[in-house]
């Protein structure tokens, strides 16, 4: 199985940053409408796989419904879509490298933020609210108790999850450009993926389908929202810019480094 080397893979990700930053407005709204629902898909197929299971099953439940979360980000890398959180880490990397500008990372972070909130609130209200799926027990409970497990924690809780998240977020679509072969691109993605979703961190766009999937039925507010958004944008995006991008950036792609070399 083809792999690239770890210099290899900053290279990749830096071109990976200016393709991104480069995408015109409409496709920045279609492919990250694509991203958001491909991850909303993701975490449906989580709750309708593991919200019968019994009780006694504790976090086994939970691993299982984490196995099939990462069909999301895979729809993503193979079929095409584009990701905020990945955005994180591939166009601020492409800054640090010099090749984009701060302003075009801040225009494609808004766009992909919003065309990712418009594509889960897709997937959360039709697919969620109107098709019934997530609007009767034991589907409801389970979007319910989710929702109330991500909004709980206070603000520097959510931040420093949501650091965690993205760190693992952004390995798996680094790991995924290490592949050649769909099927090691599949594989790079499935362990980090599967490891943030059973662990339990805040993910921003996964956040977008499963809360206001609850609030659709009922619960909560748009404020309660707001107020678990702020904190796990914040940390997604320290946790893909800072301890994916900017460290490997440091690692093999620092131009003193590289004139050493």
């Amino acid at each position: 199985m083809a792999f690239h080397s770890p210099q290899q893979v900053a290279q990749k990700a830096v071109e990976a940053g200016v393709r991104k930053a480069s995408l015109s407005l409409l496709d920045k709204l279609l492919l990250g409408f694509l991203g958001g629902a491909f991850i909303s898909l993701g975490y449906l197929l989580d709750i309708r796989v593991i919200a019968s299971l019994p009780a006694e099953w504790g976090t086994l439940a939970s691993f299982i419904g984490a196995a099939v979360f990462p069909l999301g980000l895979i729809l993503i890398i193979i079929a095409g879509g584009e990701l905020l959180t990945g955005n994180m880490m591939a166009v601020a990397i492409a800054v640090m490298a010099k090749k984009v500008k701060v302003s075009s990372l801040i225009n494609n972070w808004f766009w992909i933020t919003i065309a990712n909130f418009l594509g889960a609130i897709f997937v959360a209200y039709f697919f969620g609210h109107v098709a019934g799926l997530t609007a009767a027990d034991p589907f409801l409970h389970k979007v319910i108790a989710v929702a109330e497990g991500k909004l709980e924690p206070n603000f520097i809780q959510a931040l420093v999850s949501a650091i965690g998240c993205n760190w693992l977020v952004c390995l798996a679509v680094w790991m995924s450009y290490t592949a050649e072969d769909i099927g090691g691109k599949i594989l790079a993605i499935w362990w980090p993926i599967m490891g943030f979703v059973a662990i339990g961190f805040q993910h921003v766009v996964a956040n977008m389908f499963i809360i206001p999937a609850a609030i659709f039925e009922g619960h909560f507010s748009w404020m309660d929202y707001l107020s678990n958004f702020v904190p796990v944008f914040i940390g997604n995006a320290i946790g893909g810019a800072i301890f994916v991008g900017l460290i490997y950036y440091v690692t093999y792609l620092r131009q003193d480094k590289k004139a050493v070399k």
